[in-house]
C-alpha cells in the first residue's frame, strides 16, 4: 500500500507467509488486498526459496527441529534471510543491509512472538550471516544503513 514504510511492508509479507504456512491457502490469497509490489515480491520470493531458507534455519537452530519452531518465527526468519542472501530477488530501489534485515526481524519477533523469540531469531540470523561472510565476503558486505528509512513510492 502506498505510504507504508518498508518495515510495515516487510511485516505484511511475514504475515502473508505465516497465514500461507498455517492454512495452506495459496500465497496470493494471504497477501492483503492492495499490498505493495515490494510486499508481494518479498512474500513470493521467500516462498519460492522456502526449502533453501528452511535448510539454513534448521542447520543453525541447534537442538531444534524446523517443525518445532513457531510458524511466525519461521516466517520472520525466511523474510530476513531472503533479503540478506538474495537482495536482487525483491522489487525495490536498494536492498536493506544484512544487519538491517536482522534488526527488522528481531523487532518483529519482539512485537509479535514470545519472550524467547527475539534472541532465538537473532542467534540464527547472525550465525547465517557469519557463515555467509566467511564463504562469500562480497555477497553480504555491509551497505549504507540509512537508505532503508525511505518509504515506498
Amino acid at each position: 500500500m502506498k505510504g507504508r514504510t518498508r518495515s510495515e511492508q516487510r511485516r505484511a509479507a511475514v504475515f502473508a507467509l505465516y497465514q500461507h504456512d498455517l492454512t495452506g491457502r495459496p500465497l496470493g490469497q494471504t497477501v492483503e488486498p492492495g499490498a505493495s509490489a515490494f510486499t508481494r515480491s518479498l512474500a513470493h520470493a521467500a516462498a519460492d526459496r522456502q526449502d533453501e531458507l528452511d535448510e539454513l534455519i534448521a542447520r543453525h537452530a541447534q537442538g531444534w527441529r524446523l517443525e518445532r519452531i513457531a510458524p511466525l518465527e519461521r516466517a520472520i526468519m525466511r523474510v530476513a534471510l531472503l533479503e540478506m542472501l538474495h537482495p536482487d530477488a525483491v522489487a525495490g530501489r536498494t536492498p536493506i543491509p544484512p544487519e538491517g534485515a536482522i534488526d527488522e526481524a528481531v523487532e518483529s519477533a519482539k512485537e509479535f512472538c514470545g519472550a524467547q523469540a527475539p534472541a532465538f531469531v537473532n542467534g540464527i540470523l547472525d550465525a547465517v550471516l557469519r557463515e555467509e561472510r566467511a564463504l562469500r565476503p562480497s555477497v553480504t558486505a555491509p551497505m549504507n544503513p540509512m537508505r532503508d528509512n525511505l518509504e515506498d513510492e
